[in-house]
């Protein structure tokens, strides 16, 4: 099959002209003026921007937590991305303390592989490192094309590593060719002051916020770039909320350092009064919290000095009467929230129409740095000759408003319900597919293809 889209103004992260696209098969053949139909199917985007497909590198789909299971499924998360312009995700394995990372592989492959309609790849997130899990690195990075490991610095007895395995680790990955990234916030000092706030019969889901206070994010991100900057193993910290943390990444550019940052566009958009809300705060428990106003400034403002790289989700849905679980108790809501079918639009309308940031910025974070980051450039995260034909046709003076209602996520509330948004992702094109076309989805359950990843230091 062939496609030519025609007259849009086509936006990367460097680039911005207005030309058309030739698609034959899953990849982009040409882009120039007025190129030639020759049987092709022709889509017009005049008036439209096209940016390369959304790439939301942290999302956490049919993932067990809590006793129950985040509630988009490979079909209906991957699914939901493509709606709102994701056409590539990047899910995190969890192994299983006492297992091997290849047991952790195997059960996560048996919910994505056949069930994923967009595009998907792995972390593998390294939570019992050992002599046996040492030996498997080279594996996954040479033969299984995952090449980015995560580690957790809270949540001891379940996913937390402490610093001599964490050391170890990074040793391993850079000797392979990889990057670890982190969840980096003191789990010592979180687990003191959810047990004190227990103790003293603070339950509401403002002690869930109250219990991760910004230092608890700051001391461990100065750690982790510490220990990555010793080992020389490439760094890349998820979900950073505040100014604390990124100023730990200005210290570290002080010594010749870049550890990538990573920020979800909830810690940009929304803060802490939320938990204010009595139980209804439950809606945005996660982990790190949400933040200040002033961090919010920080983070916007870092994203255009190049200290934060990615905007992603921790796209992690529970529906409400799975949150019901923690109602006496905020310790026991399961963390997440439904984010993955918003990020790109949300992005486009609060960063772009409120100028705070330009075109080619947005899909630099929304898509491109992630692809670099993690070994799928040029494949994925750009509108080039023989890149994976992943298009997104955006109208940018459509608006419309965010409605559980409407949304294709498998959960019964929106974080952002009654957002009203400029800009409307209109068509998305997955590997040359017309993937959706004004809300309708054509592509089936198992289209997703999985994409294996490049060694990091070729990109870095």
């Amino acid at each position: 099959m062939s496609l030519l889209i025609k007259n849009g103004r086509i936006i990367t992260a460097s680039d911005d002209m207005v030309a058309d696209i030739r698609v034959d098969g899953e990849t982009i053949t040409a882009i120039g003026r007025n190129l030639p139909t020759d049987g092709a199917r022709v889509i017009d985007a005049e008036g439209l921007l096209v940016f390369p497909g959304g790439i939301d590198p942290h999302v956490h789909l049919d993932m067990p937590f809590m006793g129950t299971f985040s509630s988009d499924s490979y079909e209906t998360g991957t699914r939901a991305a493509l709606h709102g312009g994701t056409t590539t995700v990047i899910d995190f394995i969890l192994q299983k303390q006492g297992s091997s990372l290849k047991s952790a592989l195997e059960e996560w492959q048996s919910r994505a592989t056949g069930t994923a309609v967009g595009d998907y790849s792995f972390h593998m997130a390294v939570t019992d490192f050992n002599e046996e899990t040492k030996k498997e690195i080279s594996h996954f990075v040479e033969n299984e094309g995952i090449t980015s490991f995560k580690t957790f610095m809270a949540y001891k007895g379940a996913l937390m590593i402490d610093d001599r395995q964490m050391v170890g680790l990074m040793e391993e990955v850079k000797r392979c060719g990889g990057l670890v990234t982190v969840h980096a916030t003191n789990g010592d000092m979180i687990d003191y002051l959810v047990a004190k706030h227990r103790a003293e019969g603070k339950l509401a889901p403002l002690y869930h916020y109250l219990s991760q206070p910004e230092v608890t994010e700051a001391e461990a991100s100065e750690r982790f770039a510490s220990m990555s900057r010793y080992t020389g193993c490439p760094g890349y910290i998820v979900h950073l909320t505040c100014e604390g943390a990124l100023n730990a990444i200005r210290e570290a550019a002080k010594c010749n350092q870049h550890v990538f940052v990573e920020t979800c566009i909830q810690y940009l958009l929304l803060d802490a009064s939320l938990y204010e809300k009595d139980f209804e705060g439950a809606k945005w428990v996660m982990s790190p919290p949400l933040r200040e106003k002033k961090d919010q400034e920080t983070l916007w403002a870092g994203i255009n000095q190049g200290l934060v790289n990615v905007v992603a989700t921790d796209h992690c849905p529970f529906k409400w009467e799975q949150k019901l679980m923690g109602k006496e108790d905020f310790s026991k809501i399961p963390n997440g929230h439904p984010a993955i079918e918003h990020r790109f639009e949300l992005l486009f309308s609060e960063g772009v129409q409120q100028g705070r940031i330009t075109l080619n910025k947005f899909v630099e974070v929304a898509s491109t740095n992630a692809a670099k980051i993690f070994g799928m450039f040029p494949r994925k995260g750009t509108i080039g000759i023989g890149s994976d034909a992943d298009i997104v046709l955006l109208d940018p003076d459509e608006e419309h408003t965010i409605s559980a209602d409407r949304h294709n996520m498998n959960v019964d509330y929106s974080a952002y319900e009654g957002w009203k948004l400029k800009g409307k992702v209109k068509t998305v094109i997955l590997r040359g597919q017309v993937a959706v076309d004004n809300g309708t989805c054509s592509v089936q359950k198992g289209y997703g293809q999985f994409i294996k990843r490049n060694k990091v230091t070729d990109h870095i």
